[in-house]
Order: C-alpha cells, then structure tokens, then sequence
C-alpha cells in the first residue's frame, strides 16, 4: 500500500493568499524599521540547548515543556543505550530556536557587535519558530515570527520608541487603532525584583493547597510565573497577590513613568496591567503585550526590557529592548475584521499565441516583459486561443498580448483589454512603454 506523504501536525504550508501575506508583512517591517535605522539579521534555526535556556530560564514553560531537542541519528542511539545525555559536550545538546531574541544576544557576545564605545545596535528578523505546543487555533508547532532588538539604550524613550513601531507595524497591516489594546507594565530590576519575588513567593506558598502543581514547581524556580498561569482558579487566586508596581524601588518607578509619558506625548493609548509578567524569564522593567479581544486568539505581540541577558549569555553587561509579534495569530486577527490588503492582485500580462509557427516569438516578447519588471504568464500546454483567453481570465490577466502570422509578420502585437475587450495593435518596439501606462 502507497504511503500518502502528509505535513506534521501542527505546522503549515506557506503559498498564495498565506505566501503573500507573509511577504506583505516582511515588506512592511523592511519598510518601518529601515525609518527607525534597524538592519536585518537573520541567527540559526538550530543553536546549544543553553543559549536557550540562560536567556529564556528553566522556569519558563518553553523550556520545559515546548522547546524542541535535536540529536543526530548516531547520537540519539548513543543517549538510548546509555540513558543520559549528561556525557555531552555543549556543542552536542541543541534545539531548533523557540523564540528570536536570545539566538540574536548570543550573536552579539559571539561577534561582538557592540565594542566598548559603540552606538546602540539595531536588528529586526522575520523567520520561523519552533515550539511543541498542542496544536490549536492561533498555535503551531512551526510558526513565524518579525521581531526586533536594540542593544545599548538605556533611556527610557527606546522603551516608547520600540512601543510605538510595533503599533505603527499593525497599522500598516490593516489594524484601526481601536481594534487593539496595548497593555504595559514594569517588572522591576536586580535591584528590587528580589525581594517582590520572595513576597509572591510566600504568598504562593500560604495558598498552595488551593494551586496546581506547575505553580508549585514555579514558586521554588520563578514565582512572577504563577501570574501568567493557565489555570483559571490559580489566576483568580493571584489576582490577589503583591503587585510589582507596588514593590519597584526608585529608579524603576522613574523609568516606567518617563515611558508612561513618552507614549502620553506621542498620543498612544494603553492599559496599565499589574500582572503582566510575559512568559520569558529575562524581561526586567518594562513589558507590554497587544492584544485584539474582538479576535479572541489571545496576545499577538508583546516584548519589553531585558537588561541582563546579555551577561548571562556571556557577553558585557549591556541593556536590551524588544518586541517579537506571531504572525499566524495577527492574520487570525485581521481576518476577523475581514483586512487582508496582501490579497491585491499583481497586474499581470498573459502572452498567448495562434500556432506553434509564433512559439518563438511569444518567448522573445515574454522575456522582454518580465526584464522590463512585468509579472508575465504565457501558453505552455499547447491550447488553443479560446482556451488562453479562458486561462489569463483565472490568472487575472489585466492585459492579453496577442501574437498571430499578421503580428509575427509586422513586429508587433494586439494588446487586448481583459476587461473591456478592446484591442490595439502596438509596434512590439514601443510595447514595454505602453503596457507599463496601461498597467
């Protein structure tokens, strides 16, 4: 019996109407952050177990439970025998990257791409992520992200700066302003986030008959965790917990309210959210999440501070900021409202012929088009005039060029209007030219 190839569960085929999104979206951050001075990168797909999990934390759900572990064929029966990998090298334990931001810090260390005295570093990236996560509406085990980082500024105008292109980002998606709401907080620093853990961590510890386990787990590893719990009952039990607003020591509180005023001047609506913790150990200070409650698939975005993951990763001491949105739920998100500005056809040209006797002419005015920029498509199934016209009809053809024995004969062809129906014969020297005005 033929086995039937089949996608993994849990991940898509990008092309059409997804294809062109997704090329919609890289365009538009290309064109936003290339006004922001951001320069592209792009890190492996495939890095150590420990970038992950220096930068992430192993309280973290994404790496207990979601990151993806990749051990080659001979390595894989060598654990099986032996039952552990504690005998590995670094260089041997590696996962397909779960997020972007800590593949990104650890090309900075690597590189040094912020030498002693340099300017702030800027990077976005559009690429592919991994996760086993249990595959539902808005959640794959292969998904994408555009995300960015800025490495290097301490003030907290890059904290609203780095808000206000992620809002401008959905903008030029298709969102109206009041389909989304930003929710921020700040989560504090070394300098105070030690003693607000212990305070959350002894109130979970005076509740845990009433928590689940995971929570359990997260009071001895991270506390802030519980805040982010699944759990209906653990999150109703934690809205009654020690807030970090309530707990930040002097510096953070002047941080997060000069952010707070950045966005008041720049007229950016948002939530103050006490809870928000998001779902990366790394974040300190400022966090902030989008959401579309009208979408209901639950945050699209989301990014803040993370000022020391650079030093845990083994770079210099150095601040960070960024965000990262899921590109899958953002197009759940939009098709909600029924936005899809990526759905716009290309204007395109179908070159169709009488007989076989002008086969080489249509291909010597099809290569002209398409080196003039002309999305062009032509005849190559042997089908009649009839049938070509039917054909450029489904490819959305704006323009037909037309070439017989008359056209091969007088160098030129008859452009027929898709549309109208109208046709004229152009000199082929002057068609580029006039199909470009049509078009």
């Amino acid at each position: 019996m033929m086995i039937v190839a089949q996608r993994i569960q849990g991940t898509e085929d990008l092309y059409g109407d997804n294809m062109r999104a997704w090329n919609f979206a890289l365009t538009c951050a290309a064109e936003l952050f290339n006004t922001h001075a951001f320069d592209m990168i792009e890190t492996p797909a495939l890095e150590q177990v420990d970038t992950f999990v220096h930068g992430i934390g192993e309280s973290s759900d994404v790496v207990r439970k979601e990151m993806f572990r990749v051990f080659s064929g001979a390595l894989l029966e060598n654990l099986l025998s032996s039952q552990s990998e504690q005998h590995l090298k670094p260089k041997q334990r590696m996962a397909l990257r779960p997020e972007g931001t800590a593949g990104v810090v650890r090309a900075v260390v690597e590189h040094n791409l912020i030498p002693q005295g340099a300017s702030p570093l800027k990077v976005w990236y559009g690429e592919a992520m991994f996760r086993g996560e249990r595959p539902q509406k808005g959640r794959l085990r292969q998904f994408h992200q555009i995300g960015c980082e800025w490495l290097g500024a301490d003030d907290p105008c890059a904290d609203a700066e780095c808000i206000m292109m992620l809002m401008e980002f959905y903008t030029r998606m298709g969102f109206e302003p009041n389909q989304l709401v930003l929710h921020i907080n700040s989560m504090g620093d070394q300098a105070c986030r030690p003693a607000y853990r212990e305070s959350v961590r002894a109130f979970i510890k005076d509740h845990q008959d009433q928590m689940c386990p995971d929570c359990l787990e997260r009071a001895t590893i991270n506390p802030l965790r519980a805040f982010d719990c699944k759990n209906e009952h653990c999150h109703e039990i934690m809205s009654d917990a020690p807030l970090a607003k309530d707990n930040l020591c002097a510096e953070c509180k002047t941080h997060y309210e000069r952010v707070k005023a950045f966005l008041d001047e720049a007229h950016v609506a948002y939530v103050e959210d006490p809870t928000l913790v998001r779902g990366l150990d790394y974040y300190t200070r400022t966090v902030f999440e989008i959401e579309c409650p009208q979408a209901h698939v639950g945050s699209i975005g989301g990014g803040g501070r993370y000022d020391g993951l650079v030093e845990l990763e083994g770079g210099r001491p150095t601040c960070g900021l960024g965000w990262a949105l899921g590109f899958e739920r953002m197009i759940l998100a939009l098709q909600t409202f029924g936005t899809q500005p990526w759905k716009t056809t290309p204007a395109c040209v179908y070159v169709a012929f009488t007989s076989d006797a002008e086969r080489m002419y249509a291909f010597n005015v099809c290569a002209q088009l398409r080196q003039a920029g002309i999305r062009t498509e032509s005849n190559y199934q042997g089908r009649s005039l009839k049938s070509q016209f039917k054909q450029a009809d489904k490819l959305g053809a704006r323009l037909c060029v037309v070439i017989g024995e008359h056209e091969t004969q007088n160098q030129s062809v008859t452009v027929r209007d898709m549309q109208t129906h109208e046709q004229t014969e152009i000199q082929l020297t002057n068609l580029v030219s006039q199909l470009t005005a049509k078009l």
